[in-house]
């Protein structure tokens, strides 16, 4: 939903713990959104298991999720890497968004992770740009956002202490916003 010409991106995360490093991330990007962007943080904690069999009554949380997609210009996901790959609610959310109309299609997305290994969810961001491929998002590949050690990098408040993390946020941010705004005109 454009609010006067503005982007607005719905971002979500990769992980159900409170003060996770995900969350701050995300909360982070929040905060350093470009001019005339925002970050809209959707919640995903409630989105039961996918059924099909619920698609034609699905739970108020999927219903909400599809429709702060739908309503947003692009979307941002901030992950851990759980297993080398994705956490299964975050896949299961992204499932729910796919059915029965693909809300992510044509959108543009982007995504970052963090994790306190030494890949930074590497793995996990590999395997959700698998699953965009199909789904039609266009994802910013560049630059990519791979916090590792996060543990040391980011305090209980929310502070980064990595300059270099921050500028490839930044980039990223001012790249997905960029592209959003190069696809609504195409649209217009």
């Amino acid at each position: 939903m454009k609010e006067n010409d503005k982007i607005v991106i719905a971002g979500f995360g990769g992980s159900l713990r409170k003060g996770s490093f995900s969350r701050k991330v995300l909360e982070k990007a929040r905060d350093m959104m470009p001019d005339g962007a925002s970050l809209r943080i959707v919640e995903i904690s409630e989105i039961p298991v996918f059924n099909a069999d619920e698609l034609g009554s699905p739970h108020r949380s999927v219903i909400e999720f599809r429709s702060a997609i739908s309503e947003t210009d692009g979307f941002l996901i901030v992950t851990p890497e759980y297993n080398y790959s994705i956490p299964g609610f975050l896949k299961n959310a992204i499932d729910w968004a796919s059915v029965p109309r693909n809300v992510f299609a044509k959108k543009a997305g982007a995504i970052m992770s963090s994790s306190t290994g030494m890949m930074g969810g590497a793995r996990a961001q590999y395997h959700i740009r698998q699953s965009f491929v199909f789904l039609d998002a266009r994802i910013i590949n560049r630059p990519e956002v791979i916090i590792s050690n996060v543990d040391k990098k980011i305090d209980e408040k929310g502070e980064f202490a990595d300059a270099n993390a921050e500028k490839f946020m930044r980039e990223l941010l001012e790249n997905l916003v960029s592209e959003t705004r190069r696809q609504a005109s195409h649209v217009a």
